[in-house]
């Protein structure tokens, strides 16, 4: 519902004071190119596509210049420690690599919300503490709000707010305190 694909059945989710739900079907598709990145757990790379040529894609339908789509594709990828496979197509790259280029896909429209589904969910231990890093510096320095549907336990200890969820409901609330 946050991304604009649904719409509440009660409430109301409000982006900068904007009701979204009011929104047009081409007001929501602004929305969702210009404010808002998403990561799936299957990653959702194009299988034909290069890298970079993945990440360029969501800047092709912002109306963002070739020149300008290349320059920010490959800084996002280097950003992510990709910088050495923007020739390589999904099939060229591990699962880790694959979970980087659709974070870099994500931020690719400098978006302020990214909504992230198990980021997590198809990685090893280690790449995954090393994208749960990603999203946290991405907190940090760009001041990305991340929002994750997790099973992984891990990502409570960098996460600001928790919301438990217990079928379908919030349980709980945690607030933890992150310097």
């Amino acid at each position: 519902m946050i991304g604009g694909l649904d719409q509440p059945t009660n409430g109301k989710i409000y982006i900068d004071e904007i009701d979204i739900a009011k929104l047009d079907a081409y007001e929501l598709a602004w929305l969702r190119c210009h404010r808002i990145g998403y990561i799936f757990q299957t990653f959702n790379l194009i299988p034909v596509l290069t890298a970079l040529e993945n990440v360029s894609l969501p800047m092709i339908f912002a109306g963002v210049s070739r020149n300008e789509r290349k320059k920010r594709s490959i800084d996002l990828l280097e950003r992510v420690g990709l910088g050495d496979r923007l020739d390589h197509k999904p099939t060229e790259l591990s699962a880790g690599q694959q979970q980087r280029v659709a974070i870099a896909r994500a931020l690719a429209n400098n978006p302020d919300i990214i909504l992230a589904d198990e980021p997590t969910g198809n990685l090893d231990l280690q790449t995954g503490l090393e994208i749960i890093d990603v999203l946290r510096k991405l907190n940090r320095e760009r001041r990305v709000t991340v929002i994750a549907a997790t099973h992984d336990l891990k990502i409570i200890g960098v996460s600001d707010v928790v919301f438990w969820l217990r079928d379908g409901k919030i349980d709980k609330i945690d607030r933890n305190n992150i310097n």
